[in-house]
């Protein structure tokens, strides 16, 4: 299993990295399409949509991103669409997490499906007009997401559930604590402040997502970054509940030793969407 993750994750970064740091943008929009429609028909397989239906929304989920291409959301996107996915997180997320399982099977299989793909192709906007802002940028919010995970694993093992008796999700991720989520938020703060300093050392061309916060003063950024590893955590976790609505362990088995493309990128799908909501409203 460690040889399969290690060579797939060689393999994803020779792809990603020259695309990253391409001066051509397109590259990366082209790569990141594919991987959203991946995950797009990930997510028709896990809500149980017929085979044609998933390789359909597949299909759909790169028009959508072509068209928002087109039509100039990469380069700016209407400050009312990050809203929208900001409320929407919030809300759908909070909501998900509260009635578990049992609730999202309530919803309509065509209806959870269509969900799904908007706030796939919502997410893909967001990563393609954040690499456009610069490779800076980017890197500093899928750090953020990064830290939070890795902090929460650590802090979780080493003491999770000591302080804290209640588990955060026990109906949908058991292994999950509310001292992992403390430490993931505080590995955020300190990842922000060594990413500041940096930025302040070195005359990048583009300012990182956390320069950006902190230049408007610590009160907006400190409540910003805690909500943003917060939204990580429902990323992650909104994911979990559908696979085990589905009965899935894994999304797909599309990147050997890692699961599918939305194991991946499942905390990413809210964060990067409220990461533009969060610039373009300051």
């Amino acid at each position: 299993m460690l040889k399969q993750r290690v060579i797939t994750a060689l393999v994803l970064l020779a792809l990603l990295l020259p695309a990253l740091f391409a001066s051509n943008p397109w590259p990366f929009m082209a790569l990141t399409m594919v991987l959203i429609a991946a995950g797009a028909w990930e997510w028709g397989r896990l809500n149980g949509v017929p085979a044609g239906v998933s390789w359909a929304g597949a299909l759909l989920s790169l028009g959508a991103c072509a068209l928002a291409e087109q039509v100039g959301w990469v380069q700016r996107t209407p400050l009312a669409v990050w809203l929208f996915a900001g409320a929407f997180w919030v809300l759908l997320g909070g909501w998900m997490i509260q009635r578990g399982v049992a609730g999202w099977a309530l919803w309509s299989r065509s209806w959870r499906w269509l969900v799904g793909l908007v706030l796939l192709v919502l997410a893909w906007v967001a990563m393609a007009q954040a690499h456009q802002r610069g490779v800076n940028f980017l890197l500093s919010v899928l750090v953020l997401v990064w830290a939070a995970d890795v902090f929460a694993y650590f802090v979780g093992k080493a003491v999770g559930g000591r302080w804290i008796k209640t588990k955060l999700a026990a109906s949908i991720s058991p292994g999950k604590s509310w001292e992992g989520v403390l430490g993931g938020m505080l590995g955020v703060l300190l990842v922000a402040w060594m990413w500041v300093e940096i930025d302040r050392r070195w005359a990048w061309p583009d300012l990182s997502f956390y320069s950006l916060l902190f230049a408007k003063g610590w009160w907006l950024a400190l409540p910003a970054l805690l909500f943003m590893s917060a939204m990580s955590v429902v990323g992650d976790l909104v994911e979990s509940l559908v696979k085990r609505s589905a009965g899935m362990k894994d999304s797909s088995g599309l990147l050997p030793g890692h699961g599918g493309v939305l194991d991946r990128v499942d905390a990413l799908l809210p964060t990067l969407p409220l990461a533009m909501m969060l610039v373009f409203w300051i």
